[in-house]
């Protein structure tokens, strides 16, 4: 765990988490690979008005992580806690595609350079101005996005989601 200090007092960072934080927080849920768990998770999410702006899912033979982001994390965390599902958070790194005609090819050169592993990545259901937007997972989150930054490319905020109508 990371910490700051300001005013002599270490605060401890997960408790700074704010709408202008600069990564994304994706839900890691574990379900059991059967017909119907995907079904009864997307409902669970439902019933709170939690709408799912990214999903992925990774699955064996007796169960599957479904990688999950939410327009509200906050209310999302809480939901999560208070349900039987397991579940773990990480913080992925969210681009929206430049307007080239090969964006991901951008995405990949830019990280390259900076010699970052892109561990996996999956489509957000983020259309700004007709762009799409990716979720990232990288080796090093912050040289990532500011390596990002650097080469032009738009870094995503849970900010943005909350705020993006256009989905």
């Amino acid at each position: 765990m990371s910490m700051s200090f300001g005013n002599d007092e270490a605060t401890d960072q997960s408790t700074m988490r704010g709408r202008d934080w600069p990564c994304l927080r994706q839900f890691c849920v574990f379900i059991e690979n059967q017909v119907g768990s995907l079904h009864d998770l997307m409902r669970h999410l439902e019933r709170q008005d939690l709408r799912v702006v990214a999903l992925a899912i990774v699955d064996s033979t007796d169960f599957a992580v479904v990688r999950i982001m939410l327009d509200d994390y906050e209310r999302g965390r809480e939901l999560f806690e208070l349900s039987n599902y397991t579940f773990f958070e990480r913080d992925v790194i969210g681009v929206e595609l430049p307007d080239v005609p090969q964006p991901y090819v951008k995405v990949c050169i830019a990280l390259l350079q900076a010699e970052l592993s892109i561990h996996y990545s999956y489509p957000l259901l983020l259309r700004r101005g007709g762009r799409g937007a990716i979720a990232l997972h990288v080796d090093d989150l912050d040289l990532g996005m500011k390596t990002l930054v650097e080469m032009g490319l738009k870094v995503i905020t849970e900010k943005d989601i909350q705020e993006d109508e256009f989905f």
